[in-house]
């Protein structure tokens, strides 16, 4: 019979309800034994739903962490600057870990947390989801192949969508970068890595440009008001009426705890009061909106990547090889291959969908880990903490390179930390 592991999640919001969901449909695979939160409500919809308890209701991960050791892996879905110790104390506590991107949120913990993983010994899958997504699965396989030749470079564009860029990145946990991290690394640290993992090179050198350009008070419509309670004369015409978001049951609403079991009064109250009711133009975001990434790989390969607030969600990737070239429409599970050596031949090549979120690949992402912990085998993962921080690397070189109006070197900013 399969060994079912026991499991604590730290940190009950959006990702950790997501592996909580996962866990609670696959019972012979794993339970959930305890959780972490400050938010009573949060911590206790989890609980509630996986009959934990109170005793093993943490309110602080600190708190959870300095029990004994009470399951076998711990995921780690905190907020970008909590990670680190975290993620510390559960490896000296002995756990096996999960651990949301990014890493960290600065270069120096991201190496203290790969340090730790290989002292102690332990199998830890840092959460880069699109390596286990079935269409970039299959992109990377037909690399491997041969279907495309030598990768000469690879073009990445992700639509954040500007409805969501209005709720996490203007409204939201990380719309300043002091309270969580910068915009590549909080949302992009996803598309750095996969198209690291797609070269299959390390980077030498990086570029990036971009600003926050439009979501400020300069760019506010006459009249708008500091809340959209607040009587906006644009309300009926403006994507980012909270009233629309959050009032009238979108999927925004879904994405804060127990917002959509409220009846209207109580979310219009929560839209007069919260953050989530201020107008996007006068907000205290600095979050970019738009940024451009360009990447150097040591075998000449290059690649792109396009980060925009002001395109629908969803992922577009194009790969260019000596005898073939591939695009890839992420959300609608579609690969065109184009091969032009011998043969001129285009194929269509359609990827069965997948449940779950990121097209499945969260899915993958716990089922790997637990294959890998019930099996002693890192193999099962793709991305140890190893790979992750080498492709966190580029992304803080990227960001460096944005402040500083400069090409980085990788390997320069690693030898300086």
């Amino acid at each position: 019979m399969k060994h079912r592991l026991d499991i604590v999640i730290l940190g009950c919001g959006g990702r950790g309800r997501t592996f909580a969901k996962w866990i609670e449909e696959h019972p012979e695979d794993a339970r959930l034994v305890a959780v972490a939160d400050p938010i009573p409500a949060a911590r206790d919809f989890l609980a509630e739903r996986h009959a934990i308890a109170p005793a093993m209701r943490f309110d602080s991960w600190e708190t959870a962490m300095r029990q004994p050791r009470m399951a076998d892996i711990v995921i780690n879905t905190l907020m970008d600057r909590l990670h680190v110790a975290a993620a510390l104390a559960a490896l000296e506590r002995g756990y096996h870990m999960l651990l949301e991107k990014p890493m960290a949120v600065t270069l120096d913990d991201c190496i203290a947390i790969d340090a730790a993983r290989r002292r102690h010994g332990a199998i830890v899958s840092v959460c880069h989801s699109l390596r286990y997504h079935p269409v970039y699965a299959r992109v990377k396989q037909l690399i491997a192949d041969g279907a495309v030749g030598q990768i000469v470079s690879v073009d990445q564009l992700e639509g954040v969508d500007p409805q969501h860029q209005s709720h996490s990145f203007i409204r939201g946990n990380w719309a300043r970068s002091a309270d969580s991290t910068f915009m590549l690394l909080a949302k992009s640290c996803h598309d750095i890595d996969i198209l690291c993992y797609l070269v299959g090179k390390p980077v030498t050198q990086v570029s990036s440009f971009g600003r926050l350009s439009h979501f400020n008070a300069e760019h506010a419509p006459a009249g708008a008001p500091a809340r959209c309670s607040d009587g906006c004369p644009h309300d009926s015409a403006c994507p980012y009426s909270a009233y629309r978001l959050y009032v009238q049951n979108s999927g925004y609403a879904g994405w804060i705890p127990n917002l959509t079991s409220l009846p209207e009064a109580q979310r219009v109250e929560f839209i007069r009061t919260s953050p989530y009711g201020r107008c996007v133009y006068h907000c205290d975001n600095d979050a970019v909106d738009h940024q451009v990434v360009s990447m150097e790989f040591t075998d000449g390969a290059t690649a792109t990547f396009t980060m925009t607030a002001f395109a629908p969600g969803g992922r577009r990737l194009r790969v260019h090889g000596t005898h073939g070239y591939i695009e890839a429409d992420i959300a609608a599970n579609r690969i065109t291959l184009t091969k032009f050596w011998n043969t001129w031949s285009t194929s269509e090549i359609a990827i069965p969908a997948a449940d779950g979120t990121h097209g499945g690949g969260d899915d993958n992402v716990i089922a790997a880990l637990l294959q890998a912990v019930r099996t002693g085998d890192a193999k099962h993962v793709l991305t140890l903490t190893d790979e992750s921080l080498a492709t966190h690397a580029a992304v803080f070189a990227a960001e460096r390179s944005r402040r500083l109006g400069m090409t980085m070197r990788v390997d320069e900013l690693l030898a300086s930390t």
